[in-house]
C-alpha cells in the first residue's frame, strides 16, 4: 500500500511539473510586452492602435514628465500616451512602431491636429537597448518614405518614465462614447490630416 501511495505522489508531481513546464511560457505569452507612444489625443491613439492583430491592450495614462500621480486636470510635464501589450509572436515592434507613425503627423512637434502644446507632443517612450534602437532605425525609414530629411521628423523618442493611467472614464472612451469621439475626431481634422500625409487608408494591420 505504502508502494502505491508512493508511486501515485510521485506520478501526481510528474504531471504537476510536466504543467508548470509547458504551462509557463504560456502565461509569458499572454503577458506579453509592453510599449508607450504618445500622440495626441490618447482617446484616438489607443483606438487606433487596440484594433491591431497581436495588440492585447491599449490604456490611456500620462508619461514623460516628473509630476507624481497626474490627472486630466493637471498633468503638466506629462503627454498624454498610450501603453500597449502586445504579442511579440503576433506583431513585432517593429510592425507596432508602423502602426504608430501613420497614426501621427510626424512634422508637428508643437501638439497633434486641433490639439496644441506640451501634452499632445508626439514621443515614442522606449524602453531598453532595443526599442530604442528599432525606434532610431523607423526614423530614418520614415524620413526616406516620406522624402524629407530626418531633421524634419519632430516626433521625439527618448527613454521611457513611469507610465500613469488615465482616469476610468478615459479608458475605451471610443467604444463607451462613440458620437461624441466621432464627432471629436471629424471635428479635430485627425483623419483629413493623416490622408494628406499618408494617403487613404493607410492605418491598416498589415
Amino acid at each position: 500500500m505504502r508502494t502505491f501511495f508512493r508511486g501515485l505522489s510521485l506520478f501526481l508531481f510528474l504531471i504537476t511539473l510536466n504543467f508548470v513546464l509547458i504551462g509557463a511560457p504560456l502565461l509569458a505569452t499572454a503577458s506579453g510586452e509592453e510599449a508607450v507612444f504618445a500622440g495626441g489625443c490618447f482617446w484616438c491613439l489607443e483606438h487606433d492602435l487596440e484594433g491591431l492583430s497581436g495588440v492585447i491592450s491599449a490604456q490611456s495614462g500620462y508619461s514623460g514628465g516628473e509630476l507624481q500621480d497626474p490627472t486630466y486636470e493637471m498633468h503638466e510635464g506629462h503627454q498624454e500616451s498610450v501603453l500597449v501589450r502586445f504579442d511579440p509572436s503576433l506583431i513585432t515592434y517593429r510592425e507596432l512602431l508602423r502602426n504608430y507613425w501613420q497614426n501621427v503627423d510626424p512634422f508637428d512637434d508643437q501638439g497633434q491636429f486641433c490639439d496644441r502644446g506640451n501634452s499632445y507632443r508626439p514621443v515614442i517612450f522606449t524602453r531598453g537597448e532595443y526599442q530604442e534602437k528599432e525606434a532610431l532605425s523607423s526614423l530614418d525609414e520614415i524620413a526616406k518614405e516620406l522624402f524629407k530629411p530626418v531633421t524634419s521628423i519632430k516626433v521625439d523618442i527618448q527613454p521611457a518614465k513611469k507610465f500613469w493611467a488615465a482616469e476610468n472614464y478615459h479608458q475605451d472612451f471610443a467604444e463607451r462614447n462613440n458620437i461624441k469621439y466621432n464627432f471629436y475626431r471629424y471635428s479635430c481634422g485627425r483623419d483629413r490630416r493623416l490622408e494628406e500625409i499618408w494617403g487613404k487608408n493607410p492605418r491598416i494591420d498589415d
